[in-house]
């Protein structure tokens, strides 16, 4: 499949235009569409007014202005650091030190304390710019910090490219296609998948604003993103579901999809989803495919150029036969150059022959396809000498009827060293007898929660990532 070099995006290549390829409909986005000769001239336009800066900071807003201080900013080799525009003064002010932005590209928050450089949508610049190195950063984008203070996740221009190369093959993804979606901005599915890989491709973008069933619904694509907590409005909003079974794949990612949710999305649209994995150090290094396979839980195997493999806590190799779970290690074109200002914590992440360490517990069946059971930190659970993953028991109670959400954690018990523990929301009547019974009979005994306490809701990050470290 041809592309261009990374990464002045293919889709952006102003030969292209000149040769009559430009897209009407490029992106449409905060109710406003521009064509791809207008995005090119616009951000153009902005790369101008940034091209001596190093890296700025971009308020990652859902907003025309967003998309073209991004793009401006890859034509002229600048370093994007996105900022959640939902931010607290504190965490803001920690990324804006930490990453060494110079000023604020497009709209600012109050208290800015940078200059700001403004984004004009209506300004136009045909000026070319040379091609920057592929090793050179594209982006500094700032993990959830669920561990302390957020970390800045070195992306180059070559390991975008690779990614998003990658991800067309496994999904069969041509400009022929119209992605859809309502994700954030200012992380790896939303802004470089999300818009980063249409461009790339050359396939009209539409961003909903906000990801609801009737706004997916009204746009009329054929590939559509989306994070579990989308996938389990949509279905529960029938009519909008059954408006996507014209489109030609459904996509989710950044957390498990529950297994109701896979099969009830199959039930209303036709369409079995695609589960993928990844994180923001890494990209998505695993997916099912448009042509394969797709299993509910599962994730699908090694994209192009990625290997994995499981290590249990002494560095021995796992068995993959599907059942034993070990730590996940991925190497790949597309993985990340190291935390910024902090090398002791990117050596920590690499292994001494030059896998990363993921930090997700996994299993990997003989056929090479994958299933994440979860974070070594929180959803390892050693429980009176067992090791259980907390997403094969997650998975589990939420195939019960009474059961809308459900997050598993490891409590500390004097007798079992943890104690499996369950969070759930219901959606009928279940008692706490009813439940554990439930995943006592359907995994082994050892596996059942010693305790179920029902929740209002479960705290969740802005991707809908449970944040299980304020359970307990």
């Amino acid at each position: 499949m041809p592309f261009g070099p990374p990464l002045l995006l293919s889709s952006l290549n102003p030969l292209a235009d000149a040769g009559g390829a430009d897209i009407p409909d490029a992106v449409t986005i905060d109710g406003t569409t521009l064509s791809r000769s207008d995005l090119l001239g616009a951000a153009t336009s902005v790369a101008e007014r940034v091209a001596r800066a190093e890296r700025v900071a971009v308020l990652a807003e859902p907003t025309v202005e967003t998309v073209l201080a991004v793009v401006g900013c890859l034509i002229a080799g600048v370093t994007v650091v996105p900022v959640p525009p939902d931010s607290g003064t504190a965490e803001r002010a920690h990324i804006l030190a930490d990453s060494g932005a110079q000023a604020w590209l497009g709209k600012a928050p109050e208290g800015a304390g940078l200059p700001v450089v403004p984004v004009r949508r209506h300004a136009r610049s045909w000026h070319t710019y040379p091609e920057p190195d592929p090793a050179a950063t594209a982006f500094v984008l700032y993990t959830s910090g669920t561990t302390g203070l957020p970390k800045g996740v070195l992306l180059s221009r070559g390991a975008i490219a690779a990614g998003l190369d990658a991800l067309a093959e496994a999904w069969a993804w041509t400009a022929s296609d119209t992605l859809v979606h309502g994700l954030p901005l200012f992380h790896v599915h939303g802004l470089i998948l999300g818009v980063l890989g249409p461009l790339r491709v050359g396939s009209p973008l539409i961003h909903t604003g906000k990801p609801t069933p009737q706004a997916y619904a009204a746009a009329k694509g054929s590939l559509y993103f989306g994070v579990p907590t989308v996938w389990s409005r949509v279905v529960e909003d029938p009519d909008s579901a059954k408006q996507l079974a014209d489109a030609r794949l459904l996509v989710s990612g950044s957390a498990p999809l529950p297994v109701p949710v896979f099969e009830r999305l199959r039930e209303l649209t036709g369409h079995a989803p695609v589960e993928r994995y990844g994180m923001s150090e890494t990209m998505i290094t695993l997916s099912t495919r448009a042509d394969g396979e797709r299993r509910p839980g599962w994730v699908g195997t090694p994209v192009r150029g990625v290997r994995t493999r499981l290590r249990d806590e002494s560095g021995a190799p796992v068995p993959h036969d599907g059942e034993s779970i070990g730590g996940l290690q991925v190497s790949g074109p597309m993985l990340f150059d190291g935390y910024l200002n902090r090398p002791e914590e990117t050596a920590q992440t690499w292994t001494a022959d030059g896998w990363f360490r993921t930090g997700d517990v996994a299993a990997i069946d003989e056929e090479g396809f994958h299933r994440i059971v979860g974070r070594e930190s929180v959803d390892l659970i050693k429980s009176g000498g067992y090791r259980v993953g907390a997403g094969e028991v997650e998975t589990v109670l939420l195939g019960h009827p009474a059961v809308a959400e459900a997050a598993v954690v490891g409590l500390p018990d004097d007798d079992l060293g943890q104690r499996i523990t369950a969070f759930v929301v219901l959606r009928g009547a279940a008692t706490e007898r009813e439940l554990i019974d439930h995943v006592a009979a359907e995994l082994s005994v050892h596996k059942r929660p010693r305790e179920i306490r029902v929740v209002d809701a479960l705290p969740r990050n802005a991707m809908g990532k449970v944040q299980k470290k304020k359970l307990s």
